[in-house]
Formats: C-alpha cells, sequence, structure tokens
C-alpha cells in the first residue's frame, strides 16, 4: 500500500497517525524491483509504502519532500533505516546523525527518534518485532 501523510506546512514534521490517505497499491511478491521506483515523491507532504507487514515484522519505504519528516516519537522494536536516495537527519536520543544514500542506521526499541529531511530523500524502514 502507499499512503501520503499529509501536507506539511511551513516544513513541520507530521505524526504517522495523522492525515492518513491510500494512493494505490500493487503486488510485488514474487517480482523484481528497484526499491526507490517504488515510491514516489510528492511536494510538500511524505509518502508511504508498505512492501511486507506481516506478524514477524514489517517492511515500509518512505519518500519525503524537502524539509519534511517525522516527528519525535518510539517504537516498541529496534527499527533499520536505510537511506535509499537524497540526505535526511535522524535523531536518536537527542543525538543527530546525518545519512546520505546508501547509509543506514538503527533506531533501538524504546528511545525517541526523528526524522526530517535536510534534501528530499527516500528510505526503507525494516522493523522486525521480536
Amino acid at each position: 500500500m502507499i499512503y501520503l501523510l499529509g501536507q506539511i506546512l511551513l516544513g513541520e514534521a507530521v505524526s504517522m497517525e495523522r492525515n492518513v490517505r491510500e494512493l494505490d497499491s500493487g503486488p510485488l511478491i514474487a517480482k523484481k524491483a528497484r526499491l526507490p521506483d517504488l515510491v514516489k515523491y510528492q511536494a510538500g507532504s511524505v509518502v508511504s509504502r508498505t512492501v511486507i507487514d506481516k506478524e514477524a515484522g514489517t517492511v515500509t519505504l518512505f519518500a519525503f519532500d524537502e524539509r519534511q519528516g517525522l516527528s519525535e516519537h518510539t517504537a516498541p522494536y529496534d527499527a533499520l533505516v536505510q537511506i535509499l536516495d537524497g540526505e535526511a537527519d535522524v535523531a536518536i536520543a537527542g543525538k543527530a546523525h546525518r545519512l546520505k544514500k546508501g547509509e543506514m542506521i538503527i533506531m533501538p526499541a524504546n528511545r525517541p527518534h526523528a526524522l526530517k529531511a535536510v534534501k528530499r530523500f527516500k528510505m526503507m524502514l525494516i522493523m522486525i518485532r521480536a
């Protein structure tokens, strides 16, 4: 599934729970695909596409327009972020990390984290529920 996570005014970060609207989806099972091509940028928005959603975990792709982000929150599981395109600031427990295409970081469970686009960027989020 692909979701648009609301229009963001003045570059403010968006909470993942607000303004979610399904845009488009298509089955990916047993199909070859380039990850960055599976989610498109939308002006002034954050777009997500769920690739896998199982009891054991999720794989979700995101496209963030410039200056857009996700506000600080926690998750009950470790999460791996892989930058597919662009550049982002990832804050984990108050420490800032600048990530570029090809780089990844693990956000530990139950530690506050936030993301913001330095330049528009795409990422893959892998969360394993264990």
